[in-house]
């Protein structure tokens, strides 16, 4: 406690400030790295005009309200009003459309990454630069606008993304983490900045509109982890703390993209190494040696941090589907009038799914409440059918459930795999899934034939994993790397649990997962049936 303490007093703490697309959280850490105060604000997109977007009045007030709780849970805990930290960092989710004028006016309402409505965009792109530009991207944002003739474009002075404009508002700095910058347009690995033939071809793309500007002129500069990204100005101070009690002059890292954070908060940002976060929805993101071979659409490439090539593999619907079911054997339950405990009920359903048979015993399920893109499917219908010979029965049911959760990933993951032949040592668990101990790891490893590590702090999320940027950018020691900062000063050696495939179980998830793609017609007739 009075090591925290000094570390407040003395301005040896970073903070980390993460917009989630439900919450705003702040993490302050101490010289350990470790998190010594938090503060949070919930917030909700709003559909308005066809539109998710987010107002600056909820971006602001959203901001001010979770450095307040933090200051707030500082002032409890140490009995000190919190007046520097030794660094700040700033993330947010990625991708998305900010545009402003020269007055630094925003010309639309942000469009987030939630936003399907660049198709087109996001088709001709592909096809410009031959490199998958999905539709979340913010150069498909402003591609669209462009084909859509919208009257701001010729406007535009600069265009971020919302991490971006946090930062801007903070330091005066038009400036992007290379992780946030390649969810923007893509990034040439070795200089770790936009790629400058793409911008070339994009801007004569363009040429016969006629607009004022250059891509190169409206973008954010791009910055890799541990470069020095600018100073808290008075009026960011001011902007992020209206008492007035936090100084100015404190540095700001580059900002980052929450794929970025959460590969630092979970120690795999080396190449061969990867995560996988699971809850509603699951994505994966392993770290390449070299370029992909060909342009996939279900395959998105990003950077870490600190600018290695990321292929990400992520899906729409993962433990929905799952949750309702356990959800039922809740309602059965109470029908007897038991009480039931949510954590000991998905512990006993979990671990029942480990006595299934290791195929699932010819029983299938598709946990689609939404479209899934890896599969081809625009809307979901959550499923579960078996034939008249299929081994039903409750352990058999429950494995069911659990692969199919992880049925699209393992599709995107088979074409790293086995198609592009990516080496993985190790993977990273982390989100809901993998809160029943062994069980979803064990599952995972089956999926993609990869050791799995479960580790306790994951769960703390990209909040911490921008505090631990900061720290990066003012504690590292000369050319000390990312990872090696991050393995020797933040996690110390610990490597979590690591659980290695069962030959048993990988061939098992084969079996199933090539009965899920060959079913993919009953959801697909499922979709259309029922309206």
């Amino acid at each position: 406690m009075s090591d925290a303490k000094n570390a407040i007093l003395n301005g040896k703490t970073a903070l980390g400030i993460e917009f989630g697309s439900t919450r705003i959280k702040a993490v302050l850490v101490g010289e350990d790295n470790a998190p010594i105060a938090s503060g949070s604000h919930d917030w909700e997109n709003r559909y308005v005009d066809g539109i998710w977007t987010y107002t600056l009045e909820d971006i602001w007030t959203g901001l001010q309200d979770c450095y307040k709780n933090l200051a707030d849970d500082v002032k409890a805990q140490y009995g000190v009003v919190l007046e520097t930290v030794g660094a700040i960092g700033f993330s947010a989710m990625m991708h998305g459309y900010m545009a402003f004028d020269k007055e630094g006016e925003l010309l639309v309402p942000f469009r987030t990454w939630r936003n399907t409505i660049t198709g087109q965009a996001s088709e001709e792109l592909t096809k410009v630069f031959n490199y998958n530009i999905p539709q979340r991207w913010s150069i498909a944002h402003l591609y669209q606008a462009i084909l859509n003739g919208e009257e701001h474009v010729k406007d535009i002075s600069f265009q971020t993304t919302l991490a971006g404009y946090i930062h801007w508002m903070m330091t005066g700095e038009k400036v992007l983490g290379v992780g946030e910058a390649s969810g923007m347009f893509p990034i040439d690995i070795h200089t770790k900045k936009f790629n400058t033939d793409m911008v070339s071809k994009f801007n004569e793309l363009v040429a016969p509109k006629g607009y004022p500007w250059k891509l190169e002129d409206i973008f954010p500069q791009v910055l890799s982890a541990g470069e020095n990204a600018g100073i808290l100005t008075e009026a960011g101070a001011k902007l992020l703390d209206p008492t007035g009690n936090l100084k100015a002059g404190i540095p700001v890292c580059p900002p980052e993209g929450d794929a970025g954070t959460g590969m630092a908060a979970t120690n795999s940002v080396k190449v061969r190494t990867g995560n996988v976060s699971a809850g509603t929805s699951v994505f994966a993101m392993v770290v390449l040696e070299k370029e992909l071979s060909k342009v996939y659409p279900e395959l998105d490439l990003v950077t870490t941090p600190d600018g290695s090539l990321v292929a990400m593999v992520h899906c729409n619907n993962c433990t929905s589907d799952l949750n309702a079911w356990v959800g039922l054997f809740k309602e059965f339950a109470e029908s007897f009038g038991m009480d039931v405990d949510m954590n000991k009920l998905f512990g006993t359903l979990y671990n029942k799914a480990l006595e299934g048979d290791k195929d699932c015993g010819g029983l299938l399920a598709y946990n689609y409440f939404s479209g899934e893109h890896i599969t081809g499917f625009e809307e979901g219908r959550p499923l579960f059918v078996r034939t008249p010979e299929s081994k039903f029965n409750l352990a058999n049911f429950m494995r069911t459930h659990l692969y199919t959760s992880l049925g699209a990933l393992k599709t995107g993951m088979d074409i790293l795999l086995k198609q592009e032949h990516v080496q993985i040592d190790e993977m990273l668990g982390h989100g809901g899934l993998f809160k029943t101990k062994g069980v979803g790891q064990s599952i995972l490893a089956a999926a993609i034939d990869t050791p799995v590590s479960v580790m306790e702090t994951a769960g703390e999320g990209g909040a911490w994993g921008i505090a631990l940027l900061a720290s990066y950018m003012v504690n590292k020691a000369g050319g000390e790397e990312l990872a090696a900062y991050l393995a020797e000063k933040v996690f110390g050696g610990n490597a979590g649990s690591k659980m290695e495939p069962d030959a048993k179980d990988v061939e098992g998830f084969e079996t199933f997962i090539k009965r899920y793609t060959e079913g993919l017609a009953i959801e697909r007739a499922a979709v259309e049936a029922l309206k």
